[in-house]
């Protein structure tokens, strides 16, 4: 008998099963023209201090590494690597991290890495911008 009802509500276009659960935001890649493009999610800076070390960067991120981003400050954005580490990518002066509040989009070389002062990132709003320098970020030391 449930099985009828369930039938005939999916008949009339009611669906008795619950509503499906929107997917995690994460990157994805899209390919326009022949180019790869990255999108890259920001997801909201968590509440409370968060402290970590920088420690010295690399010069590059492979972009099959990005699992996210957060933004940590008015200069720059925090990346969420898949081997849950953290780099910090400090941007030029003249450009405002915040614009890229809403995610921005990535065109890697065709090495298929982010380098500092060679890709830009993109905001969806437009806004251009190169990373000047990034730094790995590390829980800092218990005393």
């Amino acid at each position: 008998m449930i099985g009828l009802w369930a039938a005939l509500l999916a008949l009339v276009g009611l669906d008795p099963a619950p509503p499906p659960v929107a997917p995690p935001m994460m990157v994805r890649r899209m390919i326009i023209r022949n180019q790869l493009i990255i999108r890259v999610p920001v997801q909201p800076r968590p509440i409370g201090p968060l402290a970590w070390d920088q420690r010295k960067g690399p010069k590059c991120l492979p972009v099959a590494s990005l699992a996210g981003a957060m933004l940590s400050g008015p200069g720059s954005i925090d990346f969420v690597l898949t081997d849950r580490r953290r780099m910090r990518a400090e941007m030029n002066e003249d450009c405002p991290a915040l614009d890229f509040y809403t995610g921005f989009y990535l065109q890697p070389g065709d090495d298929q890495m982010l380098c500092r002062e060679r890709e830009e990132i993109r905001s969806r709003a437009g806004t251009a911008c190169t990373v000047r320098r990034f730094f790995e970020l590390v829980p800092p030391a218990r005393r």
